[in-house]
């Protein structure tokens, strides 16, 4: 699809709605005469079901909406009510007559032959609730979107195939996407016209342009609708010459998002600044395998930022969406799991590579908001929490000075007016979002006392906060509990439980797996559901739940050395790729087969890796770690493919697959990790740090097999044999002992041979200079046989976190 061919949908959609003619004029003018029409008749069942589903909901239900009768019932119920989707139920009382994205919408469009309006959005958008006050609570233009279209209404987070489509349609159409996202469709789905947060009045001359544009140029519109349809389709399919991915693109990424770095405030982008965990997994990875002073200083710049910035709750741990300045201190307020699994799991990295505490403290502030405030009493955690509360946006976060000194004692509230940057005029409508000009550290270098017993008192002091602010009105938590995000979120409960030793952590992150296990695995068809929610488990999965929950029990499986965890991810991988592979071009579709978008063809997640990493990237991941571990060969053959399939695109535009390249370097060089595998899978070593700087490396070998000891018997063996790779500058080992080996003959060889079975522990010392970083990078040489055949040579990369460092 070339780019003229983009700029003429553009350009034909820009026609279509704006060049119009005295005569739509005039229809304009005659539909502007309607005021809100009664909603379409309903048949009994419906009605009956629409009042049941209003029942259920309790006497404490709240309806959502302007419009209550004197009793304080809705005025309006619409089907919505009956969805499990705490979005779509935000808008069940709107007077519009919302459908849920299905059949039985699509059916009444054909046969009334009525154009579609499409409105997408989540439960803690901002923008969705304004447009939502706006717009849909308005009588007048509710009725004209009853009186002249079928309107839709998805949550993103329930169907993110869906959303993926028609925001390609908006992006190609308008240049731009966002949510609320509002689309125009034909009947069977093509969308002819869409844009995201419309202002009422704007939104209303939009509707009677359209209605009127479909009653006297429909045909034009039809066939803007093939056009863009053609367009998504082209776009989802694409794939470009393959290309060699290797440590020289990888280079080309780090150079590309470098170039990007604000050097003064951190990030890689001007405002709106999103944390883009994506990028920064990659710097990191990069950074610990190749050492870089100027990364390693772009990232301890953005992550120092980012959390004295007003973008980190201060008071509550965790991070808001993104900042609206460039100085990360306004927030878009909402909470989304992704960025509190996403961050912890960079700051908890960025600990590993740097050793600063400071970077280890907002990982484990993350992970305590996390448990404290977004699990559910089973163990799987929460989606988001709101921006508004009491109708303000921030309303929940926000300070003056005196409701500070209202709660703290003089010493404590001078500390934190101080500290924290507040002002009587404030930094946001008045009041004060809490975020700290400058660090801790420089903090207590001025009050002349240690950083660590500064951080005790803040510690104090943000949980009086905490206990105050809790009396607060709260914003609105979805509650939906999704397979992806679970996914993630037990991903990094387990590293955090072992880098951090953490036991807490690590039982979470079970607990949270057993869950999605029990509730959203489906053991007969195996297959996943997406979401759960108020005990019931509802839509089905897309590829990125199967990809992120496999990886999630991967990681498990790696902390714990509980095979049932590997056994399970391996159950989801083979899922994903029955379901999901694409079998023509390589890499895997975003939806099943059965679940594809209407007239748009089936979507995949070519653009790369957004606000999380795209399926086919954590696909990556999760196959290249199945091949470590398990003795299915498909999975490393699968890998390669699915790298295959984006080589193309990565080399068009390397920084866009940061998490890609991520998973591509693990597959080519080994994972960067204290834990590592051999003769697929069967073998596991274990690196573990000891005093005096001693180091311990435990090999388990299976029953049947086993390695050759460090001084085989004849010429030719493969040793086993403890190391440092290549690039370990800076680095020494001394002292190295193995264990006493076992002589014995084997049928294949009449000649005795020198071999270690079951648990072997080797020692060793170490010696690093001042440069050395604190990744220690050893090497375990091995050779892995039974009786009957041996496995190729294999050489193990541990890489062992050694020592911290100070804040200062």
């Amino acid at each position: 699809m070339t780019k003229g061919w983009v700029r003429k949908v553009q350009m034909i959609s820009s026609i279509l709605l704006l060049g119009i003619g005295s005569e739509l004029l005039a229809a304009s003018a005659e539909i502007n005469k309607a005021t809100i029409v009664p909603i379409a008749q309903r048949s009994p069942e419906l009605v009956e079901q629409i009042a049941v589903a209003l029942r259920s909901k309790g006497p404490n239900y709240q309806p959502r909406t302007e419009h209550l009768k004197p009793d304080g019932a809705p005025v309006y119920t619409n089907r919505l009510i009956m969805e499990d989707s705490p979005y779509l139920i935000q808008h069940a009382h709107n007077p519009v007559d919302w459908y849920p994205w299905g059949d039985e919408a699509f059916a009444r469009a054909k046969r009334e032959n009525k154009p579609i309006f499409l409105s997408i959005g989540y439960s803690t958008c901002h923008w969705c609730h304004v447009m939502e006050r706006e717009s849909f609570e308005n009588p007048v233009i509710a009725g004209l979107l009853n009186r002249h279209f079928i309107s839709i209404k998805v949550d993103r987070e329930r169907r993110p195939d869906v959303d993926e489509t028609y925001m390609l349609a908006v992006m190609l159409t308008t240049g731009h996407g966002g949510w609320p996202m509002s689309s125009f469709l034909t009947p069977d789905g093509k969308p002819f016209y869409g844009g995201t947060y419309f202002r009422p009045d704007t939104f209303s001359r939009m509707v009677t342009r359209i209605a009127a544009l479909w009653d006297s140029n429909r045909s034009d519109l039809l066939q803007q609708g093939d056009r863009v349809a053609t367009a998504v389709a082209q776009a989802s399919k694409r794939k470009l010459q393959s290309a060699q991915i290797d440590h020289n693109m990888i280079v080309s990424a780090v150079n590309q998002t470098m170039a990007n770095h604000d050097e003064l405030q951190g990030g890689f982008s001007q405002a709106p600044k999103f944390p883009q965990e994506s990028l920064l997994f990659m710097l990191l990875q990069s950074a610990e395998r190749n050492p870089d002073p100027a990364v390693v200083e772009a990232l301890v710049i953005t992550l120092d930022a980012m959390a004295q910035g007003g973008i980190h709750d201060q008071v509550g741990g965790g991070f808001h969406r993104y900042s609206i300045d460039n100085g990360w201190l306004v927030p878009h307020f909402e909470k989304m799991l992704y960025n509190q699994a996403h961050l912890a799991r960079v700051y908890l990295l960025a600990w590993r590579l740097t050793g600063k505490p400071r970077f280890r403290r907002v990982a484990e502030q993350i992970l305590d908001y996390v448990l404290r405030d977004m699990t559910s009493g089973q163990g799987g955690f929460y989606s988001a929490t709101d921006a508004d509360s009491e109708g303000e946006e921030g309303r929940f976060f926000l300070w003056t000075i005196e409701q500070i000194r209202k709660v703290l004692e003089k010493p404590d509230a001078d500390l934190v007016v101080e500290m924290f940057g507040m002002s009587d005029r404030g930094n946001f409508e008045g009041s004060n979002i809490l975020h700290l000009p400058v660090s801790v550290a420089e903090h207590a270098e001025h009050m002349g006392m240690p950083v660590t017993d500064l951080y005790t008192r803040l510690d104090q002091i943000r949980e009086t906060l905490y206990q105050a602010r809790e009396r607060r009105p709260h914003m609105l938590r979805d509650e939906k509990i999704i397979t992806a995000w679970n996914g993630m979120m037990i991903s990094t409960l387990a590293l955090a439980g072992d880098l951090l030793q953490n036991s807490d952590f690590l039982l979470a992150a079970k607990r949270a797996a057993q869950f999605v296990w029990d509730h959203n695995w489906k053991k007969a068809s195996k297959e996943l559901w997406r979401i759960h929610l108020n005990g019931k488990s509802s839509v089905t999965a897309n590829q990125e739940d199967y990809a992120y929950f496999a990886e999630g029990l991967l990681h498990l499986y790696d902390v714990t050395g509980d095979r049932v965890w590997l056994e399970r991810a391996q159950q989801v991988a083979d899922a994903m790729l029955h379901g999901f592979w694409d079998k023509a071009n390589g890499g895997f579709f975003m939806g099943l087969e059965s679940g594809q978008v209407a007239a748009m063809g089936r979507p995949k997640d070519n653009g790369g890796d957004g606000a999380i990493p795209s399926g086919n990237s954590v696909a990556l991941k999760v196959l290249q770690m199945l091949s470590r571990r398990s003795n299915n060969l498909e999975y490393g053959n699968k890998a390669e493919a699915t790298l295959a399939a984006f080589s193309g695109l990565i080399k068009l535009r390397p920084s866009g697959f940061s998490y890609m390249l991520s998973a591509a370097m693990d597959l080519q060089q080994g994972e960067i990790s204290a834990r590592g595998y051999a003769a697929m899978g069967g073998v596991r070593a274990d690196a573990t740090v000891l005093a005096d700087n001693k180091i311990s490396v435990q090999v388990q070998v299976p029953e049947g097999w086993h390695i050759n000891s460090s001084q085989p018997l004849q010429q030719g063996l493969i040793a086993t044999q403890l190391g440092l790779m290549d690039q370990a500058v800076g680095w020494s080992l001394q002292d190295v002992s193995y264990p006493l080996a076992e002589t014995q003959r084997l049928g294949f060889q009449s000649e005795p041979l020198s071999l270690y079975h079951g648990v072997v522990n080797i020692h060793a010392r170490f010696k690093r200079s001042a440069d050395a970083g604190r990744i220690l990078p050893l090497q375990l040489s091995l050779q892995a046989c039974n009786d009957k055949v041996c496995l190729p040579p294999e050489k193990v990369p541990l890489r062992l976190v050694v020592g911290e460092k100070s804040d200062s």
